[in-house]
């Protein structure tokens, strides 16, 4: 077995840390800093590990927040099944060039 990158998304967890227990909590804070998200965005950006997360979004949590980002984000490694490393082909090697004289 391999292992593949991967990260867990802490931010709840940080929230809570500093008593904000609710989504809700974190729309106006981050309507003051030109983030405007919807109720179900904000959930999900709370609840879910976000696959793509704009930098702005990332600032203005850090800044909410007032932690860094690997309080917010933790790396992880996650192990590939076998199946998936069987599926993955293997690269031919490159033929050896022979050198005619010359």
């Amino acid at each position: 077995m391999s292992d593949a990158l991967d990260y867990r998304w802490r931010l709840r967890e940080v929230m809570a840390a500093r008593g904000m227990f609710s989504t809700t909590d974190l729309r106006p804070p981050l309507a003051e800093r030109g983030i405007d998200l919807s109720p179900s965005q904000v959930y999900r950006l709370v609840a879910e590990k976000p696959e793509r997360l704009s930098l702005r979004t990332l600032m203005a949590l850090l800044d909410i927040l007032g932690c860094t980002m690997e309080d917010l984000i933790e790396p992880a490694r996650s192990e590939l099944t076998d199946r998936h490393l069987r599926r993955t082909p293997a690269l031919p090697a490159a033929p050896a060039r022979s050198r005619k004289p010359g």
